[in-house]
């Protein structure tokens, strides 16, 4: 079978992948700063690679072996954005991307998707947005302008590029982790005026998105990673509320959360009515099209 690299491995996002596709019998090396993986006792075909990714190294030996490489790296945004802070959301996600693109073998036939994020668009207000759609101006937009930037360089050695503009991820922990006690808490709500659109994905839907695109060979290009019916933000608190049955009738201020979280609260209070336009005109089919069908199989399992 093919052989997968994933970077960033050890995260929320990377050990689903990784589970996944060692279930189907892939062999899977991983790589991360962790210094070991709960996967290598569990998987035959796991190998584990504990190594700065911004750092050229030994570890991109391992690229250029690798048939379909995932790369997932990049340091939390959910942290206050100290002037070091940023440098290291945008190193952690540029400079692992550059080197996995330069220890790619020019002529071999390999496959790359690569992460970027909805947060690309800025703050659109209720505009719809599709791929072709311009970025933004703000910190973020252009971390993930340069982010995918040096992904697609990979297309000049002849590889298969997909981007992946992924959306907040829902599932078993990650954001929805730090959501869900403030509503079980009887405290929870939408997020300043609440009418800011919110794009959101079932972590499933990741991984079958994920495989959907590296079974087809045909595809590349940038993909929107969001659930296709987006909402505002206000009716995101309600569902939750409702699936939880807590109420939702708490907002969390816009200048509260400006001030506590100064410019990662501006960032989450940005309105982005994402679609996957490019997704579903490949023909991909969502497991779960609808927000309240995803929290409800995250939270009855």
């Amino acid at each position: 079978m093919e052989k997968i690299l994933i970077s960033g491995a050890s995260g929320f996002i990377g050990k689903k992948i990784s589970r996944i596709f060692l279930s189907k019998g892939y062999p899977v090396t991983g790589i991360g700063t962790s210094k070991t993986h709960l996967f290598l006792k569990e998987f035959e075909k796991f190998e584990w690679i504990s190594s700065d990714t911004t750092v050229s190294g030994k570890w991109q030996d391992k690229v250029a072996r690798s048939d379909i490489i995932i790369n997932l790296a990049g340091r939390n945004i959910f942290h206050y954005w100290t002037k070091n802070y940023k440098q290291a959301i945008y190193d952690s996600r540029i400079l692992t991307t550059r080197n996995i693109v330069s220890a790619i073998q020019k002529g071999k036939t390999q496959t790359l998707l690569t992460t970027s994020a909805a947060g690309i668009y800025g703050d659109c207000k209720d505009e719809f947005l599709a791929e072709e759609r311009p970025p933004g101006k703000d910190f973020l937009a252009n971390v993930c302008v340069d982010w995918e930037k040096e992904g697609l360089k990979a297309k000049e050695k002849g590889v298969r590029v997909a981007v992946m503009r992924f959306g907040v991820v829902l599932g078993n922990g990650g954001a929805l982790s730090m959501m869900t006690p403030v509503f079980k808490m009887f405290v929870g709500g939408p997020l300043g005026g609440g009418d800011q659109w919110f794009p959101w994905i079932h972590v499933q839907d990741i991984e079958k998105a994920m495989g959907f695109i590296i079974e087809n060979k045909e595809i590349q290009g940038i993909f929107n990673f969001t659930g296709p019916a987006p909402i505002r933000q206000k009716q995101f608190a309600r569902t939750l509320g409702r699936v939880l049955e807590r109420p939702a009738i708490m907002p969390a201020p816009s200048f509260v959360i400006k001030a506590v979280m100064g410019e990662l609260g501006r960032s989450l209070l940005q309105s982005q009515r994402v679609i996957p336009k490019n997704l579903l005109d490949a023909g991909y089919s969502f497991s779960f099209p609808t927000l309240e069908s995803s929290l409800k199989d995250i939270f009855t399992k």
